[in-house]
């Protein structure tokens, strides 16, 4: 049987607060703009959306899809943010899940290709993901890597 529980935030809004505020923990970005962001997917306002992964009632893995990530390149839209794995449930493929899992939801609803902008090299490549270009993200002093999954 499979120990996680992968999730859209619309299968499970209760866990809005809990989520805006593990995320909020994680990135340091306010809980207000997570909340905003979710109650957007939620209302059906928008259909860039948040992606859980639960082990029993605890979230150890998410991201989120938004139109622009902090950085320069506005044109680059839409873009996976805030992924994060807890540590103790790292090396066990809930990343590259819920990176798929996105990636094929917004597919489905006619969303495509998406970016992401990070730091890591090697990592995304192993979900399919391709380095697209530099890009300054705001308040940085070095330019990150921005990838795309077409």
């Amino acid at each position: 049987m499979e120990r996680y529980c992968y999730i859209t935030l619309r299968e499970m809004p209760e866990l809005e607060k809990t989520a805006a505020r593990w995320f909020h923990q994680k990135w340091g970005v306010p809980e207000d703009a997570y909340l905003a962001c979710m109650d957007q997917y939620l209302s059906g306002e928008t259909e860039l959306g948040w992606y859980l992964c639960l082990d029993g009632s605890s979230i150890v893995g998410g991201l989120g899809v938004i139109e622009n990530d902090f950085h320069d390149r506005k044109d680059l839209t839409p873009n996976i943010c805030a992924v994060y794995v807890e540590e103790n449930h790292r090396c066990c493929g809930i990343a590259g899940k819920l990176l798929n899992m996105a990636v094929e939801d917004l597919r489905l609803k006619g969303i495509s290709p998406c970016y992401l902008l990070t730091d890591h090299t090697g990592f995304y490549e192993k979900y399919g993901w391709e380095f697209y270009c530099m890009a300054q993200g705001d308040g940085e002093e070095t330019q990150s890597r921005m990838y795309v999954h077409r």
